[in-house]
């Protein structure tokens, strides 16, 4: 494992900001809306996922289809209630300014929209210290994860080769299209651990301060 990494690929949704809830919020009461109601585990599949591409998939549990566009009209306006309200991740913040501060290229990888992430990432002004960003809609992305086409293009943009890089992730879609990629990556879940094996692709870790700790 490269110690420091030539760069870190954050996520954001889950991984930076706690918005993951609130998604799966907004897909389960759209679902609802239509009859259906998503069980956890179904909605733990849609975490790291473009929105159009969980459109399609919650469409496809509905008992009776109603097409992306109905389910984003309902789901679209419960999630831009609830997301300002998003908070930081633990140690995300601190991570990003120690990244910042001792030169550690960043880019954030994420199957938001450009337009999504801009809403969501207005209250939180040191999220501009990322400024190398791959978005759901980026015009030069060929698929969002988890192929690895993401963390790829964002290792391009940086002039980096992505087996130099470390992806931070939340998701398995995420962690998928990173270790695809060829990156290190680091997975939060509540099951990691705070003193992982290192010597394991994906590492798994339950929070950014294991990353942050390393760094210092």
């Amino acid at each position: 494992m490269k110690l420091p990494p030539s760069a870190c690929l954050f996520d954001l949704d889950g991984l930076l900001l706690d918005t993951e809830p609130l998604h799966g919020r907004g897909w389960w009461e759209a679902a609802a809306h239509f009859g259906t109601q998503l069980s956890e585990a179904q909605l733990m599949q849609l975490k790291g996922r473009r929105r159009l591409d969980c459109a399609a998939q919650v469409d496809a549990w509905l008992a009776k289809p109603v097409g992306a566009d109905a389910l984003l009209a309902v789901q679209q306006p419960i999630v831009r209630a609830l997301l300002p309200n998003a908070a930081p991740m633990p140690a995300a913040q601190e991570l990003v300014a120690h990244c910042h501060s001792r030169g550690i290229p960043m880019a954030m990888v994420t199957s938001s929209s450009r337009e999504a992430v801009a809403f969501k990432a207005a209250p939180h002004s040191w999220l501009e210290l990322i400024q190398e960003r791959v978005y759901g809609d980026d015009p030069e992305l060929d698929a969002g994860k988890p192929d690895p086409a993401p963390f790829r293009l964002a290792a391009h943009r940086l002039g980096l080769n992505p087996n130099t890089c470390w992806a931070l992730e939340d998701s398995q879609a995420g962690s998928q299209s990173a270790h695809g990629a060829g990156c290190q990556v680091w997975l939060v879940s509540p099951k990691g651990s705070d003193e992982p094996d290192l010597n394991t692709n994906p590492c798994g870790i339950n929070s950014l301060a294991v990353v942050l700790k390393l760094l210092c």
